[in-house]
């Protein structure tokens, strides 16, 4: 019995031997069945936006192989041939643009209390309609500054894997803070049992709170150092987390190698924020001199929503959001603006952050107008939702149209350095060289 079964493995190692033998040659005479020919797209156009410096170069060309940028020239240098074409004449391109405050799981519509007549799945479900209108509205990376339930992390994952068309989501999951700070639920009575199950009272329990975070899916941490305006029982101006409680976070978020974002409106917060470490400063409407000279000094950015406020003031007693909030949102608003000008005006680096959420989702390109109303040239206002939002995140595969980055793109017709407004309505958006919006 032995004997036939090693007769028989000579012959079966031969035959196998031979259909390799034959499958190699068959590659070698036709390179394309051995390795699928890359995916290529070459776009042209009238100027590119380089966001680098804030200049227009004329007649680019941009060539994305299979999803990179692969080379950046001049209309006319040569192309793949056999690539895709996107010509664009008239139009300006730029970096596909990134708003560092957004909640795609949250919808205006629903204020104070209305939400609570929807499952909890209602949420999920619309975040999918969310990340469509963002990645429409030319936000091709968007950081999500706190979710319920691991929304966006399961967002983040499926468009990752093809499901779902969205943009690039860097994920907070759960923001957290103290108990019964801004982060936690504070609608509800003792027997209701609300919370955020990640409150976190000490440098510990903050700590903790970082580690399982991170376990889940957070790329990013968010916490809320101060009161806010749509909480009920705070007040913007009140610092809610101690210095060691936010240098806890920093510290073990660091170690990681995440990010830490801190939504902090009350200046002695803001201030704590800073010299705790915190990366980014989202809000800070009440930002005093001494806040602005911290984070000139610690290098932190700051993320000033200070669009909308319009929104809010115009739609909020509609979709239901209690008096109490909108008198806290009109009065911080036009202060938050004015220190937006003194901060830019200051060289505090700034980034774009919306809090889209707070207002429709699609409309993020409607701040670019009121940041240079506040001091910024439209030039400063596109780089701070590019190239300056790529370094706050601390990436370098988004943000800039450069070899080796994200094929990611927008294109406007004209020049949106002389007309930012341009950006309110984008025609043309490209990610990862797919063409996933041509409305010319």
């Amino acid at each position: 019995m032995m004997r036939h079964e090693n007769s028989k493995a000579p012959r079966a190692a031969r035959t196998g031997l031979a259909l390799a033998c034959a499958a190699l040659s068959l590659a070698l005479a036709s390179p394309a069945l051995a390795q699928q020919a890359p995916d290529t797209l070459v776009v042209t156009a009238a100027r590119l936006f380089d966001a680098s410096n804030g200049r227009l170069i004329d007649n680019p060309q941009i060539v994305i192989r299979d999803g990179r940028i692969s080379a950046v020239g001049r209309a006319g240098d040569a192309a793949p041939e056999g690539a895709r074409r996107l010509d664009l004449p008239g139009m300006t391109v730029l970096p596909g643009l990134i708003d560092m405050h957004v909640h795609l799981d949250s919808d205006p519509s629903y204020g104070g209390y209305t939400g609570l007549q929807f499952n909890d799945r209602f949420w999920s479900v619309l975040a999918v309609k969310h990340a469509q209108q963002t990645l429409q509205a030319g936000f091709t990376t968007v950081r999500n500054v706190g979710a319920d339930a691991w929304n966006d992390v399961g967002l983040r994952q499926a468009i990752d894997e093809g499901k779902l068309a969205g943009p690039r989501i860097v994920t907070a999951a759960y923001s957290f803070g103290a108990t019964g700070g801004h982060c936690d639920s504070t609608y509800f009575p003792p027997s209701m049992a609300q919370k955020n199950p990640y409150n976190a009272d000490s440098a510990a329990e903050a700590r903790k709170s970082v580690r399982e975070l991170r376990k889940y899916g957070a790329q990013v941490i968010k916490i809320c150092a101060t009161g806010g305006v749509f909480s009920r029982n705070t007040e913007p101006g009140q610092q809610q987390m101690s210095f060691e409680e936010m240098k806890a976070v920093a510290d073990e978020a660091h170690q990681w190698g995440l990010r830490v974002a801190a939504h902090a409106h009350g200046a002695a917060g803001i201030r704590d924020a800073i010299r705790a470490g915190v990366d980014t400063i989202e809000h800070a409407s009440l930002i005093d001199e001494e806040g602005i000279r911290l984070a000139k000094q610690h290098g932190a950015w700051l993320s000033m929503d200070i669009y909308n406020t319009d929104y809010t003031q115009a739609e909020g007693k509609k979709n239901g959001v209690l008096e109490d909030n909108l008198r806290k949102d009109r009065e911080v608003g036009d202060i938050q603006r004015e220190n937006f000008r003194r901060a830019h005006a200051a060289g505090v680096k700034m980034v774009y952050g919306t809090d889209a959420g707070v207002y429709p989702h699609g409309l993020n390109g409607k701040q670019f107008a009121v940041m240079t109303r506040y001091g910024m040239s439209p030039a400063q206002a596109i780089r701070a939702a590019t190239f300056d939002a790529a370094q706050a995140l601390g990436r370098k595969d988004v943000g800039l149209i450069e070899t080796g980055r994200w094929g990611d793109l927008v294109a406007v017709a004209g020049d949106p350095t002389q007309d930012v407004r341009l950006l309110e309505s984008v025609p043309v958006v490209v990610k990862g060289g797919e063409v996933v919006k041509d409305a010319r």
